[in-house]
């Protein structure tokens, strides 16, 4: 069985190595991005199985990243990786059609269940995203 592939999309250098170590053994990270063009021209050449995506990067953001592979038609399961506990946020996200919202403050016990729960086509949720 071969592992998923992963594409990474964060401005921040730190959490992009934390999180590369945190999958690397059970994914194959295919790629890493730092904005949304880069993302969505990334996505369409690479074709992952999992986005791993920050929602606010600079140049386009990750939603609207997220509707511009939508719009394009680009496969692949959208998570994203975030620092606000926004309940606003993650309603937008899911409404896109992302498969999870994951707080980095929890990535270490809940990004690996949410990669899982996207791929049997349920939506992840952090437990600590709050209205």
């Amino acid at each position: 069985m071969s592992l998923l592939r992963v594409l990474l999309a964060d401005d921040n250098d730190i959490v992009l190595q934390l999180v590369q170590r945190l999958l690397e053994t059970d994914f194959e990270i295919i790629g890493v991005v730092k904005d949304g063009h880069a993302l969505v021209a990334a996505a369409h050449k690479l074709k992952p199985d999992v986005m791993i995506v920050d929602v606010f990067m600079p140049g386009m953001n990750g939603l609207e990243a997220a509707r511009q592979l939508k719009k394009r038609r680009i496969k692949g399961s959208i998570i994203f990786l975030t620092v606000h506990q926004d309940l606003a946020l993650a309603e937008e996200a899911r409404a896109i059609g992302a498969m999870g919202y994951v707080l980095k403050s929890s990535a270490d016990r809940d990004l690996v269940p949410a990669i899982q729960e996207a791929q049997a086509g349920r939506f992840f949720l952090s437990a600590a995203v709050t209205f």
